[in-house]
């Protein structure tokens, strides 16, 4: 657990666009979306495919990101 990180996560607004690394098994795993909410042991990333809890113990990195990008124009074929 890295204490930056849980601290950046314990400070931030609900609402906040972050992304947080857990530790999974042998590998990591990453969260992209808004912070949902939080407790003293857990938070919840709201993310495209829906929530998820995230336990801080296994949090290894978080940190704000910046809005996504506007969706581009469809593609036109060629004429």
């Amino acid at each position: 657990m890295e204490t930056s990180a849980i601290d950046f996560l314990s400070q931030a607004e609900l609402g906040t666009r972050v992304v947080v690394r857990q530790r999974v098994g042998e590998g990591f795993t990453d969260a992209l979306g808004t912070l949902h909410s939080r407790t003293g042991s857990h938070c919840v990333v709201k993310t495209k495919r829906g929530l998820v809890t995230v336990a801080l113990a296994d949090v290894v990195a978080a940190k704000k990101v910046p809005p996504p990008p506007p969706p581009r124009a469809p593609r036109r074929p060629p004429e």
